[in-house]
């Protein structure tokens, strides 16, 4: 990684504060086990299989996090060129728009600016994860049987933060070096949620010719 970039993926350009994981907990333990299985240079494909005597809810827990700390970091190095006024719809190309839905404000899908949504998604993941009853830090307290519902729903929005960057933003992650650094997040995030068919295919479409290319 060249030292621009560096500087570019070390500034705290995230809208939020990265989620850390307890040391001395199962789950801090698993996330040290999965950065050393990509540490080492072992394939993607199998660096997201689960490991042997591991509960897979485990497993996808630490994943979400990662993955929005890191897809968090990808889009905040794009943000200053994704405003109102650029990216007025959450779009991937022309075929594709992404409408926000919540349990408060949005009851219904509503067109917003790829910032507002993107914000809206960062904070609306955020509380998910910091939720006890959804995600429990503690050894030995269950998963709500829910979970992987709300995982999977999760993951299905963080892919449209790469559908985004990748048709809109690419650009701007070539002009600073970042391609290589942007397409493993991607090619590591693709492989686990079909490992585990945590995201529905129609939700892949939009990039579906680059994945045929990059993940074999």
């Amino acid at each position: 990684m060249s030292m621009a970039l560096k500087q570019v993926f070390n500034k705290d350009r995230t809208f939020r504060p990265k989620r850390k994981f307890e040391p001395g907990t199962q789950r801090f333990d698993l996330h040290k086990k999965a950065q050393a299985s990509l540490n080492a240079g072992l394939d993607l494909k199998q660096a997201v299989q689960l490991p042997h005597g591991e509960d897979l809810n485990d497993w996808v827990a630490v994943h979400v996090v990662d993955f929005f700390n890191r897809i968090n970091l990808i889009y905040g190095t794009v943000s200053d060129s994704c405003t109102d006024q650029i990216c007025p719809v959450m779009s991937g190309g022309p075929k594709y728009e992404y409408r926000w839905q919540d349990e408060h404000k949005y009851k219904r899908p509503t067109a917003l600016s790829a910032p507002k949504y993107m914000s809206l998604l960062m904070d609306w993941i955020e509380v998910q994860i910091n939720n006890e009853n959804i995600f429990p830090t503690n050894v030995g307290t269950p998963f709500p049987k829910t979970f992987m519902q709300v995982a999977k729903k999760i993951l299905s929005r963080l892919f449209r933060v790469f559908v985004h960057v990748y048709i809109h933003h690419f650009d701007r992650v070539s002009q600073m070096g970042a391609e290589a650094h942007v397409n493993t997040c991607y090619k590591h995030f693709y492989y686990f949620v079909t490992e585990f068919n945590l995201t529905d295919h129609k939700e892949l479409e939009p990039l579906k010719e680059m994945t045929s290319r990059m993940c074999h």
